[in-house]
């Protein structure tokens, strides 16, 4: 462990500001503070490049000392961060930048972008090889911002921590706009709002140990091995049966069913202000790490938009690049309808959620538990778009439409003719034999769109042999292996 009595000063700036001096962030993300230097303290010019184990893996730290010129970037700084980020890739092992920074050093000119770009360039590199953490515990402007951005999860501390390309001030001058640091690029903002931002919290301590926790879940890289423990070590305690609400239209909190399935406090949430129509996260399925993707009919139904299909998309990404099985529980009306969703571009943004789970190798787990319709049913982890198991549970409706809007459509003609009780008895009519033929699970049983339906207390068990077997045996097909990559609609 640092000892920090030299550095007095230094600490006593930082506490003033509300932050942590850097040496004691590092001292507190190791293990019992242990790590080795590996610039030496005349070479670092404002970042402490580290090496050491969290949560028992060996992990790369740069951390911006805003002591030294503000933690501003320069070439030297710059190359640091870009060493370390060689270093991590060169032993295979997560990296964590830790920020903490006025932006470019703007003396320096060009020298300072340069700085930039040799950052950038090892993250795009390091990018699907080894987990890529950011932490903005203090300022984070200007090019700065997109070394975190191009990352895997971004931290940031409530207060202290603030990234934007344009500082207020320039902002005023500019557009005569007056807005603070905190309502520009806050925690709560980029929590939100933009998306940038996969966690937040009040203070530096519990950020750090929130790091420390999603260590312990990452794999080190992206070519090592899932291990599947013994079984018999993983007693889940007895649960509340989840059961589904009788009338289709009440929403539910689909953290119950991840709860219900999954080890007991194992599941880990990615995003969680963000994009709320969509539950993404980590879990423990007998102590196997899983991706989960679930549909939030709690929030404006679970319907996917813009924000939810990105969200989803880049998590299943990010999973399947490091070899983590994808569990998935559909119940999603449709698509987000309306002009506002049309003008953001839901039609691009829709299909980065449908690419990506075409695109994932890692096992694939789908269980429809209510509704799927329309396209957003394709969508999400469906048999069309290469998922290894379907299921359904027996409150599954698989359709193109839900009953009122078939029913609009397929007798439009009759419902014109009508009109009082004798419109209402014929639209109730028509609603009911639609639900009794048309939305349910038996025709995808039927077309081997489904695999099997499974009762709800079975869950876990039949997710664990569909898991465990897939790790065992699943072969990736070579058309994966045949072209440079893909192109998402970004």
């Amino acid at each position: 462990m640092k000892e920090l009595g030299a550095y007095g000063n230094k600490i006593e700036r930082q506490h003033g500001k509300g932050k942590l001096f850097v040496y004691e962030r590092l001292n507190l993300i190791y293990d019992n503070g242990e790590y080795k230097e590996l610039i030496p303290e005349n070479e670092q010019d404002g970042v402490v490049v580290c090496e050491g184990k969290i949560s028992g893996k060996k992990v790369i730290v740069a951390a911006q000392d805003f002591t030294y010129k503000g933690g501003s970037l320069g070439l030297k700084h710059g190359r640091n961060i870009a060493y370390a980020l060689d270093i991590a890739l060169k032993k295979k092992c997560p990296f964590i930048s830790m920020n903490d920074s006025g932006g470019a050093r703007i003396q320096e000119g060009i020298d300072s972008l340069a700085g930039f770009g040799d950052i950038f360039y090892r993250n795009v590199k390091a990018s699907g090889v080894i987990p890529q953490i950011s932490v903005i515990s203090g300022p984070c402007a200007g090019g700065a911002v997109y070394s975190p951005a191009i990352m895997d999860f971004m931290f940031m501390v409530a207060g202290t921590g603030q990234m934007y390309i344009t500082g207020p001030k320039v902002i005023e001058a500019v557009t005569c706009e007056k807005i603070s640091a905190e309502e520009l690029g806050g925690h709560e903002m980029h929590l939100s709002k933009s998306g940038v931002c996969q966690f937040g919290y009040a203070t530096e301590l519990d950020c750090i140990q929130a790091i420390r926790n999603l260590i312990s879940i990452l794999p080190r890289n992206n070519k090592e091995k899932i291990h599947i423990p013994p079984k018999d070590i993983y007693k889940k305690l007895p649960a509340k049966r989840f059961e589904m609400p009788v009338n289709k239209r009440k929403p539910y909190d689909v953290r119950e069913i991840i709860n219900f399935v999954f080890d007991d406090n194992s599941f880990f949430e990615v995003s969680s202000l963000w994009g709320e129509g969509i539950v993404v996260g980590f879990a423990k399925l007998y102590g196997i790490t899983v991706g989960v993707v679930g549909n939030q009919p709690s929030y404006i139904a679970g319907v996917l938009d813009c924000d939810t299909s990105d969200k989803a998309a880049r998590f299943v990404r990010f999973c399947d690049a490091f070899g983590i099985p994808l569990i998935s529980y559909t119940d999603v009306p449709g698509y987000m309808p309306g002009i506002v969703q049309e003008k953001k571009g839901i039609i691009r943004h829709g299909a980065k959620l449908l690419y990506a789970f075409a695109e994932a190798t890692v096992p694939k787990i789908n269980v429809i538990v209510r509704k799927a319709y329309g396209g957003a049913y394709i969508a999400m982890n469906s048999k069309h778009l290469g998922a290894d198991y379907v299921y359904a549970w027996p409150t599954a409706e698989v359709a193109v439409l839900g009953a009122s809007g078939a029913v609009e459509v397929l007798y439009a003609k009759d419902i014109k003719g009508k009109n009082g009780e004798d419109k209402e008895r014929f639209i109730k009519e028509k609603k009911k034999e639609y639900e009794r033929e048309v939305i349910n699970y038996k025709k995808g049983l039927e077309q081997g769109y489904i695999d099997k339906l499974i009762e709800i207390e079975d869950t876990r068990e039949t997710l664990y042999h569909a898991v465990t077997n897939l790790i065992r045996c699943k072969r990736v097909n070579k058309f994966h292996k045949r072209r440079k990559h893909g192109n998402i609609p970004l």
